[in-house]
């Protein structure tokens, strides 16, 4: 029996091994290169991308195309004295050149360097030369922004990148080593001075694969979208290359983001198949327009924070199955899933769901021991016979599901009470009067810490609307857990991957 075949939780926790992911790929532990796997491997079986753009146009690109055309940039990029090892940085938004570029770094085993196309150029020079990337490709528009780096080889998209491609073999065999490099991913930077770069090797696509079957119930034949931007974590692994990997179509959304436009693409590549974070989902909820289109959405899921209770049950209204949520990190992957890919599992909405199969999680105080059941602890994976800290909170029910708490950092201690950010901002969502919130704890000299919250409304901020808040959170919630201080923003400060920035709120709030 292979991963393929598991019907159900129980089953895959038993009986998967770390072996049997690799029995879907042609390379080996030894030798493993990801555009073969995503691209060359699937050459014959039909479209491999569907891109839906700003002004309303839609592309579509097969296996062949994208194999050949990454061939040629890899045989180009070993023209202009790129090697093995390596780095070339890719600024461009989901097009037909973005793929190419991408795939064809990957091929010649150098290492992609994906840059989100509204970075400044202070944030473009920081990667470029903490990377050493020695090729930039981009836009004609977006070129200056490398000013800084005048040692970095400038590719444009358009009548510059054509020629680059001009006269290269359509043909390019792949041979490196699993664990060579592939991909550089820098983090967002929420709690550092500077973004991280995270080294990703050409294996790593092996171990996402479990979560994309038994996760995203990843299945051939899905017709799949991920409007989330591959210069970003959840829309390179899960939006694009995990599904690739397995053959599977994958549907981007390109500039802009404009809700009609992502709606009509969902009905024009007739998608049953959608993953975005809750950010998206609760959009989708608030426009009103879903009556609009003709959608037909069998499997949601969702990834990078917690889904409030109101949106969840909205979209399982609207579609009649749950989004299922999906938890990791970008330094270890997937940890827990609730699971898209077996028809018995039991959906709790808010959970964060239980432990991937083949994973060994467990929730620790701060010396590192474990908690018991029904307490607060972090949440950390045992590997190669230690503990690795996630750094976000968690409680384990009596079923065996875990409940997100916010950052370890973030959970507020008040008069003794021990609450979660996560559980409040929840509580807050279903007020009609907020569009987002995002809450800290602040001292307090009689409670050690208060709640803050800071609101995104709909209406004019007032005392009075302040008063009916922490009126409608004590109802709701707890007469413990109300935000006693409420700050009103016109928008909550974020990352480029949508992240709240919390530690600029509590700095805020010192100032």
């Amino acid at each position: 029996m292979g991963m393929l075949d598991y019907k159900s939780y129980e089953e895959a926790r038993e009986k998967f091994t770390w072996e049997q992911p690799w029995e879907l790929f042609d390379g080996t532990p030894e030798n493993f290169n990801m555009a073969h796997e995503c691209i060359d491997r699937h050459v014959g079986k039909g479209t491999a991308i569907r891109i839906k753009f700003e002004d309303g146009h839609r592309e579509q690109y097969n296996f062949d195309t994208i194999s050949k055309m990454s061939s040629q940039f890899a045989h180009s990029l070993k023209k202009i004295g790129v090697e093995f090892g390596d780095r070339v940085a890719i600024m461009l938004d989901p097009t037909l050149e973005y793929y190419v570029s991408f795939f064809g770094t990957l091929k010649m085993a150098a290492v992609a360097v994906p840059c989100y196309t509204q970075f400044g150029p202070d944030a473009l020079a920081f990667r470029l030369k903490d990377s050493g990337a020695k090729v930039l490709v981009t836009t004609e528009e977006l070129k200056s922004m490398a000013a800084e780096t005048p040692d970095v080889r400038i590719i444009t998209v358009g009548e510059v990148f054509r020629e680059f491609l001009s006269g290269s073999p359509e043909q390019f065999e792949t041979n490196n080593p699993a664990k060579h490099e592939a991909v550089y991913q820098y983090t967002s930077g929420t709690t550092r001075k500077y973004p991280e770069a995270i080294k990703h090797y050409h294996r790593s696509i092996v171990t996402l694969i479990p979560a994309a079957v038994f996760g995203r119930g990843f299945k051939y034949g899905d017709r799949y979208f991920c409007p989330a931007n591959p210069a970003w974590g959840h829309g390179l692994w899960h939006g694009t290359l995990s599904p690739l990997a397995l053959g599977i179509p994958v549907g981007a959304y390109s500039g802009k983001f404009d809700m009609e436009k992502f709606l009509e693409g969902l009905v024009e590549f007739k998608i049953d198949n959608l993953g975005a974070a809750p950010t998206v989902y609760r959009l989708m909820k608030n426009s009103g327009l879903l009556g609009n289109y003709d959608l037909k959405i069998k499997k949601m899921h969702y990834t990078g924070e917690p889904m409030d209770t109101e949106t969840f049950h909205f979209l399982k209204d609207t579609f009649g199955v749950p989004p299922h949520s999906g938890y990791g990190s970008t330094e270890v992957g997937a940890l827990i899933y609730q699971y898209a890919g077996f028809e018995n599992w039991d959906e709790k909405p808010g959970s964060l769901g239980k432990p991937m199969p083949g994973r060994d999680i467990v929730l620790i105080d701060k010396q590192g021991d474990p908690v018991a059941q029904g307490d607060i602890g972090e949440i950390a994976m045992k590997r190669k016979g230690e503990l690795f800290r996630v750094k976000d909170a968690a409680v384990m029910d009596e079923d065996g599901y875990y409940w997100h708490k916010g950052r370890v950092d973030d959970v507020i201690i008040s008069s003794g009470w021990t609450i979660s950010p996560t559980e409040v901002e929840d509580s807050m969502l279903k007020h009609p009067a907020i569009l987002e919130v995002a809450v800290i704890g602040v001292p307090d000299k009689d409670r050690g810490h208060i709640v803050k919250a800071f609101v995104v409304s709909g209406q004019a901020p007032s005392e009075e609307l302040k008063k009916d808040i922490k009126n409608f959170v004590k109802d709701k919630l707890s007469k413990h857990e109300y935000p006693r201080e409420i700050e009103f923003l016109k928008s909550l400060p974020k990352t480029e991957g949508g992240k709240v920035k919390k530690v600029e709120l509590k700095n805020r709030h010192q100032q």
